[in-house]
């Protein structure tokens, strides 16, 4: 019941510090998937988000309309389609994510400098512990901003 408080503390908080840029907290999330590496298939990109594919997708379409990702036909897989960042979805997550700082630093605050980093391998372990397919744990990280790969 902790976890899930916690949870929701931080989703509440999230979606109204990016409600004013037209982002909810779980399209946060997946800005932030895609700012980590490559394209992704969205199957991946759902795995990578812990979240269900059907809900992805949704979020993907208005996304997509909103100039903020692309969707191709994949390279070798004409039934699957990657998703990337466009230009425009870069710059949001980069302000997105200056909009969450406030957040984090308060969340980080109430915890010793060394509980923050056991604190995430232990949700970490959890969540390879409860997942049918392992998450990649550079995926869960979301205390510092991805590379920028552009």
């Amino acid at each position: 019941m902790a976890l899930r408080a916690a949870y929701l503390a931080l989703h509440r908080r999230s979606d109204a510090a990016f409600a004013a840029r037209g982002v909810t907290a779980d399209q946060f999330v997946l800005l932030a998937t895609l700012a980590r590496g490559h394209a992704l298939t969205q199957r991946e990109l759902a795995r990578r988000m812990s979240s269900d594919p059907s809900t992805v997708r949704a979020m993907l379409v208005l996304m997509e309309r909103q100039g903020l990702v692309e969707r191709d036909v994949h390279p070798t897989d004409a039934r699957a389609r990657t998703v990337a960042l466009t230009p425009k979805g870069k710059r949001a997550f980069r302000q997105l994510w200056a909009a969450g700082e406030p957040i984090r630093q308060q969340m980080i605050a109430v915890l010793d400098p060394d509980e923050a980093d056991t604190l995430a391998r232990l949700l970490t372990r959890v969540t390879a512990g409860l997942s049918p397919e392992s998450v990649p744990a550079d995926s869960l990280d979301l205390s510092h901003p991805p590379e920028d790969n552009q």
